[in-house]
């Protein structure tokens, strides 16, 4: 197990905390969805009651590494204040001397927000001094970014090289719930799996066919197994060069007793819009000019059968097109059957979050993943270099 702040005292301490507060920001620079920086209110409270100089650190967007306007953490920083019913400082360049100058001034209790990470280059690469710099601000380091917990950057990954770190209760939640369902989960244990890109689930689902009892598949990632079993697709999404791994891995599944469940029905449309004409197709003749857009009604009902039936469940991506209304039927309704389940369940993947939390039931799912990548690559049996530097108890 690795250490949180719970096994160190922070008193008096300055504690820089890599949090995620990569927030959706609308054009009038307003907070759409502060979920992320809601998640962190645990772990800032405690240091804060416990008297930590709290340094917040986190990215947003993609400015790489330029300073951008559209891209400043000022509305976070103002929605934090807001939240935690307290003044946030903000320091707007972390290589200034005044920065420092400010961190020298902290009381205990108080919290500091660094501006954008990502306006700095140095940070993506991993930049030897721009850690040393980093780390040269306070005296712990605190990982509170589950999402960017499998890019070595220097805010995640550099920092942890030259200062104590230690996990957030938000990383300490995450690393136990997937430790739990990939290394002693009830059973049956049901996966669900979506989303476009088949080539990011196949080292997936090879891993978990030593764990599950049921994969159930949906999304643009199905097109390609059922090409594999020789199903006609029609213009349905495909990746051709993994058509025969998905092939072997059904192969793999039938050896090992694991059922991989694809879909028996779709919903196609001649255009990928939202206007398109639709029809209902059998999985395995698409007409030529159709594309599959969601799963059909018979493939719910299937899904639900053995969702209902799970005691642990892990699902990661949407099982249609979830940026159009009318193919959302299939995703909310594996939502909503999950959010009902009886079994340990975590979701991950931001469509598979969304439906969640669109139809209220959030808090009827067990955990709720804030890792894209990071969580695939736990899925794939595999180690987060973010979480390996962190102190182990």
């Amino acid at each position: 197990m690795k250490k949180s702040i719970r096994d160190i005292d922070v008193k008096g301490k300055k504690v820089l905390v890599r949090v995620d507060y990569n927030v959706p920001i609308n054009s009038d620079l307003k907070i759409v969805d502060d979920t992320r920086i809601v998640a962190t209110l645990p772990t800032l409270n405690y240091l804060v009651e416990h008297g930590a100089k709290v340094i917040l650190c986190s990215h947003l967007g993609r400015p790489n590494g330029q300073a951008d306007n559209k891209l400043s953490l000022r509305p976070v920083l103002a929605r934090l204040s807001k939240l935690m019913d307290k003044p946030v400082s903000f320091a707007e360049d972390i290589l200034d001397k005044s920065t420092s100058e400010m961190v020298d001034k902290m009381q205990d209790g108080d919290i500091l927000m660094l501006e954008n990470i990502r306006f700095y280059k140095q940070e993506e690469q991993n930049d030897e001094d721009f850690a040393k710099t980093l780390s040269k601000l306070a005296d712990i380091f605190v990982l509170e970014a589950f999402g960017t917990a499998h890019r070595k950057h220097a805010s995640t990954y550099g920092v942890a090289k030259h200062i104590p770190a230690v996990c957030g209760f938000l990383v300490e939640a995450e690393l136990r719930m997937f430790d739990k369902v990939m290394h002693n989960p009830d059973k049956p244990f049901v996966a669900i799996l979506g989303g476009a890109k088949v080539s990011d689930k196949l080292p997936v689902i090879e891993h978990l066919l030593d764990k599950v009892d049921t994969i159930l598949i949906g999304g643009g990632m199905a097109y390609t197994f059922i090409k594999a079993i020789g199903g006609s697709i029609g213009n349905s999404l495909v990746d051709n060069t993994k058509v025969e791994l998905a092939g072997k891995l059904l192969d793999k599944a039938k050896e090992k007793n694991v059922k991989i469940i694809l879909p028996v029905d779709n919903v196609g449309a001649k255009d990928f819009s939202e206007e398109s004409e639709t029809k209902l197709f059998n999985s395995a003749f698409f007409a030529d000019d159709y594309q599959g857009m969601d799963i059909g009604p018979k493939t719910i009902k299937t899904f639900k059968k053995y969702i209902k039936k799970a005691k642990t469940i892990v699902w990661n991506g949407p099982v249609g097109v979830y940026e159009y209304e009318k193919f959302k039927r299939g995703t909310n309704k594996i939502a909503k059957y999950v959010s009902k389940s009886k079994a340990l369940s975590i979701i991950g993947g931001g469509d598979s979050v969304a439906a969640i939390h669109s139809l209220g039931m959030a808090k009827r799912v067990t955990h709720i993943s804030t890792g894209g990548g990071a969580t695939l690559m736990l899925l794939q049996g595999k180690t987060l270099p973010c979480i390996e530097v962190i102190e182990d108890i």
